[in-house]
């Protein structure tokens, strides 16, 4: 596999976003080939066969772009998926996960973490157990937040209403203690600042994207596939729907300028 491919990151929407950003920023040489699957958003509420077979097509197309390892950047495909998909593929895979609880496990100083995400997320318990396996003595209370996807999908990052869900959501975690959070959801940091707002800031957030992002740079140097520097470099976006409006939120997110993106049909993969 060539140094110069590019890294495919895929979402269920505009969530991964977060991931591409701190790969952009942390590995500026890197070229994306990015995925969001809009047409199918959210993944949270669907089943773990379904969970496998879009991550499948997605992961069929982003081999047809010659990407040297993909970034499952969403944790429900992550939990659902993930070891599914590395069993069937010969390149570096990784999700969004394990690097986050491994730091939520290390920040914590009274041993208790909230853990948030969608429903699909926490019902799989991928949390609790990568953080007890690098810390037993801990309390997880893993809360599941299906209303902020499509709240972060509709761009209501600081919206009255995003605020009242938030408050709703996070009466019962107030009631534990905790002192650590993990964003159990790539499309969360996006409303980072109204979340630490509502629980606090004696509560520290863990952003998995970071992490994901450090992970990666360590696979690639382990395989030798880190990008030799260059002078020009040439993103890529793709969506299953809504390409100009992904382009639109993009834009607000990313620290390079999204020219296009195109609309595929995932379902032919």
């Amino acid at each position: 596999m060539a140094n110069n491919a590019p890294i495919g990151v895929f979402d269920s929407g505009v969530g991964g976003l977060t991931v591409a950003r701190e790969i952009m920023n942390q590995m500026p040489n890197e070229e994306i080939v990015y995925f969001g699957d809009t047409a199918r958003v959210p993944y949270g509420n669907k089943s773990k066969d379904t969970i496998i077979g879009f991550s499948r097509q997605i992961v069929k197309f982003l081999r047809t772009k010659e990407v040297k390892a993909i970034v499952i950047a969403c944790n429900t495909a992550t939990a659902f998926a993930l070891e599914t998909i590395k069993a069937e593929n010969d390149i570096p895979i990784i999700g969004v996960v394990k690097s986050g609880a491994k730091v939520a496990a290390k920040a914590t100083k009274n041993g208790k973490i909230g853990v948030i995400g969608t429903e699909g997320t926490i019902n799989s318990g991928i949390y609790t157990s990568y953080l007890k396996q690098w810390k037993d003595n801990i309390q997880v209370f893993p809360k599941a937040c299906p209303l902020f996807v499509p709240l972060v999908e509709e761009g209501l990052l600081y919206d009255p209403v995003t605020i009242e869900i938030a408050e709703r959501y996070f009466s019962e975690l107030k009631g534990h203690g905790i002192d650590t959070l993990v964003l159990g959801c790539t499309h969360y940091p996006l409303i980072r600042h109204t979340l630490q707002k509502v629980i606090g800031d004696d509560v520290q957030l863990i952003n998995p994207a970071y992490e994901t992002a450090r992970y990666l740079r360590r696979v690639l140097m382990e395989h030798d596939l880190l990008h030799e520097p260059a002078k020009t470099k040439e993103h890529l976006f793709f969506v299953s729907d809504g390409a100009e409006k992904f382009k639109g939120f993009a834009n607000t997110i990313l620290p390079c300028k999204v020219q296009e993106t195109k609309d595929i049909n995932i379902e032919q993969y």
